[in-house]
């Protein structure tokens, strides 16, 4: 099979589905993975695809909030626990909105004498549910598909705040693009909140270690902890990593 044709099959699998396995590639093109891997590469090169754990996606679009929050559940409860570990009471935490933040909501909503700036709205209810808390959430133009708001009047609120930790989440974690994500009104929100904050501290599971996506938001030597699952000690990428970030913790 021709070069451009395996590409065009790819495409048409990707198109169907938004999301494709190594292993359904090689099934139904008939070659082999080192082929398909190095097809991706090129693809992902393009800007056409982005490679994830184990295949690859679209970039068009990540995949829906509803599947985020169904997928790898439990690394992301364990990654949770993990950061929760890490917040002292009476500390100011900036989060951002994803299906790892509203988990890290749930471990950390049982703290109390936390302040919580936050753009999500399910983090910030998470919080408010429960006395003991200082929620603030942050104004801007809202965004429902997603539950947070975003843009210039978003970024304003964050300049006001100087908080002792920011917790984030991104699409991607690379050792030379640093942390990234698709959307860029989602990269200028955690690119605000990390100048204003004094630790940066990122929570991605296995499936984003070595990941670039389209919008890079903080250096990798900016990143003062990366807390990941263990099933990332295997990830192409991971070494890289553990010597561009401050430190990197395994839930």
């Amino acid at each position: 099979m021709w070069h451009e044709e395996r590409h065009t099959r790819i495409r048409d699998l990707l198109s169907t589905s938004g999301q494709v396995s190594v292993e359904r590639i090689v099934t139904e093109l008939g070659v082999s993975r080192e082929t398909i891997r190095r097809d991706l590469v090129e693809l992902a090169a393009r800007g056409e695809i982005r490679r994830v754990h184990g295949g690859a996606v679209l970039t068009g679009d990540e995949p829906p909030i509803a599947v985020r929050h169904a997928t790898r559940v439990r690394e992301k409860r364990a990654i949770a626990r993990k950061v929760a570990s890490l917040v002292e009471s009476g500390q100011t935490i900036f989060m951002d909105a994803g299906s790892t933040m509203n988990l890290v909501a749930e471990a950390l909503a049982t703290r109390t004498g936390l302040t919580i700036v936050t753009n999500a709205v399910d983090v910030a209810a998470r919080f408010a549910s429960r006395p003991g808390n200082d929620v603030h959430l942050l104004g801007g133009r809202f965004d429902a598909q997603i539950g947070c708001t975003n843009g210039s009047a978003t970024i304003a609120e964050i300049g006001r705040y100087q908080p002792h930790m920011v917790i984030l989440s991104p699409v991607g974690i690379d050792a030379k693009a640093g942390a990234s994500s698709f959307e860029m009104e989602e990269a200028e929100i955690a690119r605000a909140m990390c100048a204003n904050a004094r630790r940066i501290v990122i929570a991605a599971d296995h499936s984003k270690i070595g990941v670039r996506s389209r919008v890079a938001w903080c250096p990798a030597d900016r990143i003062d902890l990366l807390v990941t699952d263990r099933r990332a000690e295997k990830s192409r990428g991971i070494a890289a990593l553990g010597k561009a970030v401050g430190d990197i913790a395994y839930a």
